[in-house]
């Protein structure tokens, strides 16, 4: 018999406190023979102890490597790659200040999805001597010492979306709350460093700092940091001469700041009760980075079966490592249980339907060739691809279909698919007793399963119909803050609510005539947008969906690979999602943006490092390498001194943006 007794499954990772010790088995345990070697006492080894054991020795590998790093002089690496690659030119804020640009315009961050500083308050015995311990980011030692507790209480309430009983974590605070998200894995700490050259420092420049893993109304009822913001932005106009802020979003923080502006103008107690001005007053302009304004098709393949292309990838050559239970650990599964309860994750699904991202047989995209030559630097405006929005059949491409079961099916005209429909078929519950981990598949029945596979390929319209299906509890609390459709009439009454604040085809921006919005992001790198699944076993405990790894397209330009569809974008963000609201949604006077404000489109075409000692590299379009592209903070650091978007020579564009964007049929 064991030692731990379990009295049920674990549904919620409080249940984790119901294991109990058995005392006659205890004693028996005391009184079994110590095995000895050489006078001390001999560890059982196990695969938890195995899997301990291997990420500490990669992380102590890490540790090493910078510890070299940071040894040696801070010239060296400077000087190996100067006499690779010839002298390195100036860093944008030495380059600028010599062009006499100075401090002018406060700046305030708004940190993304993930990269931000999370750190613990309250927690329970397992967390003892973590009191104001980085949980998320830093070094994640944690994750390894102690991963079910990690796993426990960066969890919230599966019910509130809120803080579990006993629990606190909140966000770090200052700039050092994203400024790295790892030792050596900078995400803000470029642009600030070369900001401060040219005179800014703190009381200057602000991190709006948040828990992002809360639906973004849940921020100021737990934490008031929309108010916060509010103030700070406020008190930075006031102590600066009256100069206004150039506020700089990165990744999800585009949406959190479009539903601050509509927060802060709205009557209190929902908003902030500024009054329709505020933005007029107090912002100069908006610079989204890496926007996922439309959302982004790998929350989708996140929400469905915690998987984008990289754990696809890993799952196919290691399937054990994280399908079965061989660590104890059963990893996917409990970081899905983790996952789903994180609200924000709903506000990153696609946004406008079919109407936007394509049907069954068409997409804005058309025809698009993943291995045609893109430029090697940002100097020029052009398009790159033919762009026409036609069925996508000639190449085996149909970026509609956002999942598609099986590549034959994705492949298939629509009129030749038999499709079932899921939506009449009955859940029931499956025999999980013996799963220790429960998520929402675990409620589902065989039937219902094989209903999901049977529809066949799902676009926009039907992937929330699918995750209503699949994950009702997770998407019933998103449905309270988040929407993802298109307005019919933006004068109606029902769109004061918080949940359409964060969608831009669901609000008007803000009556600010002289501010400017602009849309920067990388380009030139493939960009998820659209799978190939199938179901594996349905008796399992494990998740029954996944990437289907072997569907991969048959030409050297295919854009299916390892069961994903790619397209341009900047590895998270397809150009789409990015570019469109700006190129034409917003651009002029429309029914989104009744007082014109001026819009930008700065594309950076991605440019890899040239050798190791460039690190993540100077022009890299990357999701979030892009932090660090010279060009990007050379924009911002003149947008921040005083230019206007004209200045900069308006849009740079490098894709096929505004072709897509025509092919789109919106009321404007």
């Amino acid at each position: 018999m064991s030692i731990l007794k379990r009295r049920s499954k674990v549904r919620s990772y409080s249940d984790l406190s119901d294991i109990q010790y058995d005392d006659d088995d205890i004693k028996k345990e005391k009184e079994k023979p110590k095995r000895k070697q050489r006078g001390r006492r001999v560890k059982k080894w196990t695969c938890v102890d195995s899997c301990c054991w291997f990420i500490g020795f990669i992380c102590s590998i890490w540790w090493l490597l910078l510890f070299l790093f940071n040894a040696m002089p801070a010239s060296f690496p400077q000087y190996v790659t100067e006499a690779i690659t010839g002298p390195s030119t100036d860093p944008p804020g030495v380059k600028l200040k010599k062009e006499g640009l100075r401090v002018k315009h406060p700046v305030v961050f708004v940190p993304g999805i993930v990269t931000g500083g999370l750190e613990l308050w309250e927690g329970h015995q397992c967390a003892d001597g973590l009191f104001r311990k980085r949980l998320w980011g830093g070094t994640f030692g944690e994750v390894y010492r102690r991963p079910l507790c990690w796993v426990e209480h960066m969890s919230l309430d599966n019910e509130t979306g809120l803080d579990p009983p006993g629990v606190r974590i909140r966000p770090v605070s200052g700039l050092v709350a994203a400024d790295y998200f790892a030792p050596g894995y900078f995400v803000w700490a470029v642009l600030i460093a070369n900001l401060a050259r040219i005179g800014y420092e703190e009381k200057t420049m602000y991190m709006a700092a948040y828990d992002w893993r809360l639906s973004f109304q849940n921020t100021e009822v737990r934490d008031q940091t929309l108010s916060r913001m509010k103030s700070n932005i406020e008190l930075m106009v006031a102590t600066n001469g009256g100069e206004k802020v150039v506020v700089i979003p990165h990744s999800m923080g585009v949406l959190y700041f479009l539903h601050f502006m509509k927060w802060v103008e709205a009557p209190a107690p929902v908003g902030g009760g500024g009054g329709a001005d505020w933005c007029a007053k107090h912002i100069k302009a908006v610079m989204n980075i890496g926007g996922p304004f439309l959302g982004v098709p790998k929350a989708v393949s996140g929400l469905f079966s915690n998987e984008a292309r990289d754990i696809a990838a890993a799952r196919a050559y290691a399937p054990v490592f994280l399908d079965k239970d061989v660590f104890g650990l059963q990893t996917l599964q409990h970081l899905m249980r983790m996952t789903r309860t994180w609200d924000s994750t709903m506000s990153m699904l696609p946004k406008g339907g079919d109407t936007i991202w394509g049907g069954l047989d068409w997409s804005p995209e058309g025809i698009y060739n993943c291995g045609a030559k893109k430029p090697k630097d940002n100097t020029t405006n052009s398009a790159g691809q033919t762009g026409k929005g036609t069925s996508s059949f000639k190449d085996g491409v149909n970026y509609g279909r956002i999942i598609s079961f099986g590549k034959d099916v994705a492949e298939l005209h629509s009129s030749k698919i038999d499709r079932k429909d899921f939506r009449d078929a009955v859940r029931g519950n499956k025999d999980t007793d013996s799963c220790d981990v429960w998520t929402e598949f675990q409620e589902m029945g065989i039937a219902a399963l094989k209903a999901v596979k049977d529809y066949k390929v799902y676009t926009v319209d039907s992937i929330l119909d699918l995750l209503h299906f699949v994950a009702p509890e997770l998407m019933a609390r998103g449905d309270v803050h988040f929407s993802h459709g298109i307005a019919d009439n933006l004068d109606d009454p029902k769109y004061g609510h918080y949940k359409y604040w964060s969608n831009p085809l669901e609000t008007k921006l803000p009556n600010a005539p002289d501010m400017e919005i602009y849309s920067m992001y990388g380009v030139g790198i493939p960009t998820e947008r659209a799978y190939v699944y199938k179901l594996t076993s349905t008796a399992e405990c494990s998740i029954p969906f996944q990437i289907d790894t072997s569907a991969t397209g048959g030409s050297e330009n295919s854009c299916l690979r390892d069961g994903v569809f790619s397209v341009n974008g900047d590895e998270t963000v397809p150009v789409l999602s990015a570019g469109f609201m700006c190129a034409k949604g917003w651009r002029g006077k429309t029914r989104f943006n009744p007082s014109g404000i001026s819009t930008f489109i700065r594309e950076y075409n991605h440019a890899p490092p040239a050798n190791l000692l460039e690190g993540r590299g100077t022009q890299s379009g990357a999701h979030v390498d892009i932090m660090g592209n010279f060009q990007l903070i050379e924009d911002i650091i003149r947008v921040a001194a005083g230019a206007r978007g004209e200045e900069l020579g308006g849009d740079q564009v490098h894709s096929d943006i505004f072709k897509w964007s025509e092919i789109i049929d919106l009321q404007l």
